[in-house]
């Protein structure tokens, strides 16, 4: 399923996507001993459009685990790692996922190459920006979705961040692609405001943290 077009389609409610996070380098473990496919299948069941997982080491990734999440998973999914080789991309095609995040801080000039490559394999992309020059970059590629995060990557995303960065960045984002609201969204005030400019959020932190896993989603699902 393309990634784009499932959260096209889930545009009657707050279209999110819900993140299966492992570790935080600010909050530490987020997983628990709990299964990554149960919280998957939590994700599904609560409305969520779509499933982000982490690969990176730095967030103690698994990528055997995220193969795994892509197989099973009734929804698109979605891969988020430092991607700074083609292989990898190669290897996220393999894996069935159905989009992937490249980072324009890090790719540079080098982005719009990348995201052909993607596209070339079948991978939607979501370029993730943080400030006016990625966003410079961003709309000079062919990418089909266009994150920007409220955190700063290159810290590994120890800031609190905030959806100021969403709303001073959304309006320099070109037309056509769908835009992504990324990290530090914690409440849902932060999603209202987030959704005011784009067409839909990624959350993990929060959602890893909640005591009642498929309530919080849903509340942030179906809040008007």
């Amino acid at each position: 399923m393309r990634f784009a077009h499932s959260l096209e389609g889930s545009m009657k409610t707050n279209t999110i996507i819900a993140e299966i996070k492992v570790y935080s380098p600010k909050h530490g473990d987020l997983l628990g001993k709990r299964n990554p496919l149960e919280i998957l299948k939590s994700y599904e069941r609560s409305g969520a459009a779509g499933i982000s997982y982490i690969t990176a080491k730095e967030f103690k990734g698994d990528f055997a685990t995220f193969r795994n999440i892509c197989k099973s998973s009734e929804l698109p999914v979605l891969r988020k790692d430092f991607i700074l080789e083609k292989s990898e991309v190669e290897r996220t095609s393999e894996a069935e996922a159905s989009a992937i995040l490249l980072i324009s801080g890090l790719l540079g000039e080098k982005t719009a190459e990348y995201v052909d490559f993607s596209l070339e394999h079948g991978l939607d992309t979501l370029v993730e920006v943080h400030s006016i020059e990625d966003v410079r970059i961003a709309n000079e590629t062919n990418t089909t979705m266009i994150g920007i995060n409220n955190r700063n990557i290159s810290k590994l995303e120890v800031d609190d961040g905030s959806v100021e960065i969403t709303e001073r960045l959304a309006g320099f984002v070109k037309e056509g692609v769908i835009k992504v609201s990324e990290s530090g969204i914690r409440t849902i005030e932060d999603l209202k405001r987030a959704l005011k400019c784009v067409d839909a959020v990624l959350i993990g932190t929060v959602f890893m943290q909640s005591g009642n896993l498929e309530k919080t989603v849903k509340s942030f699902v179906e809040a008007i």
